[in-house]
Parts: structure tokens; C-alpha cells; sequence
């Protein structure tokens, strides 16, 4: 009897907006949609920030809710310290990049990723891990330019800027990100690409939040940083949330004909026949009707590649600046002849020419090949919110394989979560650029790709020697408790900040690649910092201190439809 062929599985994901501070309800969402799906779980669940915010997540304690950004009314200890003290475990692999609303005194120890709580794990300020052959890069915070070539200066004590500027994106954490040269399938953030509404109903979401057209045509709208990363990376899946809202769209690159197709699956839909999911995942209706329909059943609007590699919209109506241009696009003739243009100051010399910047992390390397992007945002959890998805995902560069056996697998086989080789190697190269603690410290400038290249490349081998032949990538199951858990019944609003603490996770990381922990201070340099306190606020342009920017948010307030102006969300 001839050997039945079975497809290998695919990563079966679910995908969760904002936390905000549910995570019994998150994973029971996931349960009765993996239900509706004919699944019996999924092998992770990514959530796109904001972790803890407003009834705060990885806050584990009362001192870590006094350094959270958001106000005191609304701070209140949620879920998660029964999952960071053990009395409750999370049903699936949960990862999760940081938000703007986060428990920064809790993240901080994890700067590099690792676990908040038993199978919990935070991606840090930018990663790239591995499960299951499926390589997801993650990158925490929202943008803030003022804020973006600035070293991470914060450590406790914070001060009222410190609670906000610590989760702004920072350009050395982006650069990292700029240097990978393989594809990865998955990439999260928290913040959405700039000007990715130009490839999708970018109406629909005006009529939504009205607020938003003005910052679109500002070219404001979104982080910079992620849309440069999502340039350099183009992922088959960009997941992100921030918004409160579902926004679907899909940017296509140049070469699109050629673009490799992703691998379909047959799947058994909800009455029980079969259907073929391809890259748009099918919808599941639950009784909440939370529609789950990736494109959110809209056609994205025609796009026009640009030559920079990007897809831009072409707009019927848009006027033609470049008309009166000379036809061979050359500069137009000045009517003063040249050796009487010598004779005069200098102040009528020809200007030079503006230089042409190249957009950081281009042009993208030869082995990303993939050319379209599907970007979805979900909202957080609440109900008759569209805040979860799911789908299943094979690896895009996975060779064309399938497995030999006369008989169906009895189970799914669990995947490996790992971490992954490349990235170890730039983590290397980067890891001696890391500025802490200083304000006034000037971060070492990026030197370009020519130069890191080299570097990563003698690294990689490295890496292969040290950690890949002596199977040290599979990423160790390390929690420990640092902070003391919340304890029921204990006051939620304190006065008392938290305390620094060197997190044992740190450490064996930084020992694992070789490189320097400076992030460990001994008792008493973490006891000085707090004997002389945070430092002064900066002070604002027209007098007073605090944080910079414009008042309101996107949210409203808790719940609101971001009609309010503001660049953060909420606070």
C-alpha cells in the first residue's frame, strides 16, 4: 500500500489588538473561537501591546501601577499578577510587544525579551524569534521623533517624562531591525506603519475616526520607524493595534507577478465541509459576531508601484506638478550665460541640487522575496469589538517538502519556540552602542549597512559555534518571580514607587550570546538612584514641565471612538 502524503501543519495563531488589561477574557475569546474553527487550541497567541492597560497586565503589583502613563482613576490592579504568581497558568504561548499604557519598571528587566509569567513572553524592545520554523520580528512603543535618536536614558526612579518617553521607539532598536537580510513572516507592532491607510478603505476608517484623515494627509499618521521595518522585512503577515480599531490592507512592492504564493491548507469550516484557506484567513462568526474577516469583506484600493519599491495609490485627480518640466527631466536652461553667472557674488551662484536621501533599510537585500504585505489591526477586547483573528501560517521560505505516512498524525506536534541565529549575531554587533541611564550621552551613530555586514556575517559563525551546535536556541522556560505578586485584598493606589531588580533572565541572556549585562547594578547603586531621586522634569518651551505634545488621545478617553486630538493614546 502506496504511502499517504499529509501536508506539514501550518502555525495555527490567534492574534488579539490591545490587551488593555483582559486576559481571562482574551483567552476565553480564543477558546470559544478555536471551538467555531474546529480547533482544539491554537500553538500561540500574539498580542499587539498595551498589555496592561488600563486594568493593567504585567503590572505585578501596586508600586508597578504608580509609573504606569495613564491617570490615577484608572489604574486599577487587573489579571495578570494570578498568572505572574502562579495561581494561573496561560492556556497557549502568549508573546507581545509593548504598548504606550505598560508597567515600563516590569519590561525594563526584560529589554532583550523574555517571560512576564509562565508562558508569557514579552518580545522586548525589538526581536526576532522563531516557533515552529515561523520567524515573527516584533518591535515595542510608539513613535515620537523628538524621542527617536535619543539613548534609553530612563531608570528608577522615573520622572513624569521617563513614565512617557520610555516606551517612545528608539532609532538604535530600529536599526537592529534594518540589519536583518532573510525573510521573516510575521512582524508585530504596536503602532502602525506610516501611511499604511493609503492601502486599504482608507474612507472607511476616516468615516470611523474622523481624526484620522487630517494626520493621513499630514503624512503624521503611524510610526515611521515600523514603516521603515516593514520596507526592509516585507512580512506576508503585519500585525499591529494602538487604533482601537480593525483596519485591513494590503501594500504591494514592485515584481509583484513574480510573488511567491503562500502554501494553502484545507481546513473544515463550521457546518463541516471543506474549504481552502489561502493567505486570507476564513472567517469564524461566533455568537458575539465578532467578524473576524481579515479584509473586512472590502476590496483594497487599485495600487500603482512606486519606484522606491513601495505601493503607492494613484489619485485620478492629482495634479501634475512636474508638467512644465523640460521633457527630458533635466534641469531647465537659466538664461544667464555662464561666464557672466561667474562674475557675479556669490549669493547668485546656481544652487546645488537637493541630495537624495535613501530611506533607511533600502534597498531590501535578495533573499526577502516576498512582495506583499498583510497588514491587519485589531481592536482591544470588549464587546461587539472586532479585536481577534485567526489563522494558520507555514513558513514562507519552508522548501516546497511534505512528510511520508500511511496514517493521519494522532496529534500536532508542539513547535519549538527559539531564538533565532541571525538576530543573535546583530544583537553582538549592536549590544556595545547600548546607552543606559544617561540623558546627555550622544548615541553612537549608525554607520550603514556596509559596514555592520561583515560584522553580523563573522558573528553569525560565532552564534553557530557557540549556541546553534551546542542546541542552545531553543529559548529556556526561565521565570522568576522578581517583584513580589499582588496579594488580594491590598491596596491598589499607593504612594511608593517600585523598585529596581535584576532579573535573573537578563543574565543568562546576555551570558548565552556574550555580551555585557548593563543592566545589572549592585544593591547599592540601585539604593543611591533612589536616595536622590528622579531627575528634574525638562523644561517645556512657554514655561512649565511634563511631557511634550498635544493634550487628548486616540480612545477618548476609556472606550471612546478617538475623536479627541492627540498623537498617544489616550494619555
Amino acid at each position: 500500500m502506496e504511502p499517504v502524503l499529509h501536508a506539514s501543519h501550518g502555525l495555527r495563531i490567534a492574534v488579539e489588538g490591545c490587551g488593555h488589561g483582559t486576559l481571562h477574557a482574551i483567552y476565553a475569546s480564543v477558546k470559544k473561537a478555536c471551538e467555531v474553527r474546529g480547533w482544539d487550541g491554537v500553538d500561540l497567541l500574539i498580542i499587539g501591546g498595551d498589555f496592561q492597560a488600563w486594568f493593567p497586565q504585567a503590572v505585578r503589583n501596586a508600586q508597578d501601577l504608580t509609573v504606569m502613563s495613564c491617570p490615577v482613576k484608572y489604574r486599577e490592579i487587573g489579571d495578570f499578577h494570578s498568572y505572574y504568581g502562579g495561581s494561573t497558568k496561560a492556556p497557549y504561548l502568549t508573546i507581545f510587544v509593548g504598548g504606550n499604557h505598560e508597567a515600563s519598571s516590569h519590561l525594563w528587566e526584560l529589554y532583550y525579551g523574555g517571560w512576564v509569567a509562565p508562558n508569557i513572553y514579552y518580545m522586548g524592545a525589538a526581536n526576532v524569534v522563531r516557533l515552529g520554523g515561523v520567524r515573527i520580528a516584533g518591535m515595542s512603543g510608539i513613535w515620537k521623533g523628538y524621542n527617536f535618536n535619543k539613548p534609553h536614558h530612563e531608570r528608577l526612579p522615573y520622572n513624569e517624562d521617563d513614565v512617557k518617553s520610555i516606551y517612545h521607539v528608539r532609532e538604535l532598536d530600529t536599526r537592529k531591525l534594518l540589519q536583518l537580510r532573510t525573510q521573516v513572516d510575521i512582524g508585530i507592532s504596536h503602532d502602525w506603519p506610516r501611511a499604511i491607510e493609503n492601502h486599504g478603505n482608507s474612507r472607511a476608517l476616516f468615516n470611523m475616526k474622523p481624526d484620522f484623515e487630517q494626520e493621513s494627509k499630514d503624512g503624521t499618521l503611524g510610526s515611521q520607524a515600523a514603516a521603515y521595518v516593514m520596507d526592509r522585512l516585507r512580512p506576508p503577515y503585519w500585525f499591529a493595534a494602538h487604533m482601537h480599531c480593525k483596519f485591513a490592507a494590503t501594500k504591494t512592492y514592485e515584481d509583484t507577478t513574480v510573488a511567491k504564493d503562500i502554501s494553502t491548507t484545507n481546513i473544515a469550516d463550521t457546518n463541516g465541509s471543506t474549504a481552502k484557506e489561502s493567505i486570507e484567513p476564513a472567517d469564524i462568526h461566533n455568537t458575539d459576531e465578532i467578524d473576524l474577516d481579515i479584509d473586512d469583506g472590502e476590496s483594497a484600493p487599485k495600487q500603482t508601484v512606486a519606484t522606491n519599491g513601495t505601493s503607492v495609490l494613484k489619485n485620478q485627480d492629482e495634479i501634475n506638478l512636474d508638467e512644465d518640466e523640460p521633457v527630458g527631466g533635466g534641469p531647465a536652461l537659466s538664461a544667464v550665460p555662464e561666464d557672466l553667472r561667474a562674475q557675479l557674488p556669490s549669493a547668485f551662484s546656481r544652487p546645488a541640487p537637493p541630495s537624495q536621501r535613501q530611506q533607511p533599510g533600502q534597498p531590501t537585500p535578495p533573499d526577502v522575496t516576498n512582495k506583499t504585505v498583510r497588514f491587519l489591526a485589531l481592536d482591544k477586547c470588549l464587546p461587539s469589538r472586532k479585536f481577534l483573528q485567526l489563522l494558520e501560517v507555514t513558513p514562507y521560505a519552508q522548501p516546497e517538502t511534505q512528510s511520508t505516512s500511511s496514517e493521519a498524525p494522532s496529534q500536532r506536534p508542539k513547535p519549538k519556540f527559539e531564538y533565532d541565529p541571525e538576530w543573535l549575531a546583530i544583537t553582538r554587533v549592536s549590544a556595545s552602542d547600548l546607552v543606559l541611564g544617561d540623558k546627555s550621552a550622544r548615541l553612537p551613530q549608525g554607520l550603514g549597512e556596509d559596514h555592520y555586514r561583515p560584522l553580523i556575517e563573522k558573528e553569525q559563525l560565532w552564534i553557530n559555534e557557540n549556541v546553534v551546535k551546542k542546541g542552545k536556541l531553543e529559548i529556556p522556560e526561565n521565570f522568576v518571580l522578581t517583584a513580589p505578586a499582588f496579594i488580594v485584598g491590598s491596596p491598589e493606589i499607593v504612594n511608593d514607587g517600585p523598585l529596581e531588580y535584576n532579573n535573573p533572565q537578563m543574565g543568562q541572556f546576555c551570558e548565552l550570546v556574550g555580551i555585557e549585562n548593563k543592566f545589572f547594578a549592585t544593591q547599592e547603586e540601585r539604593d543611591e538612584r533612589m536616595r536622590s531621586g528622579p531627575a528634574p522634569a525638562e523644561a517645556r518651551r512657554g514655561g512649565g514641565f511634563g511631557q511634550r505634545g498635544r493634550s487628548g488621545g486616540r480612545g477618548g478617553g476609556r472606550g471612546g471612538r478617538g475623536r479627541a486630538r492627540g498623537r498617544g493614546r489616550g494619555w
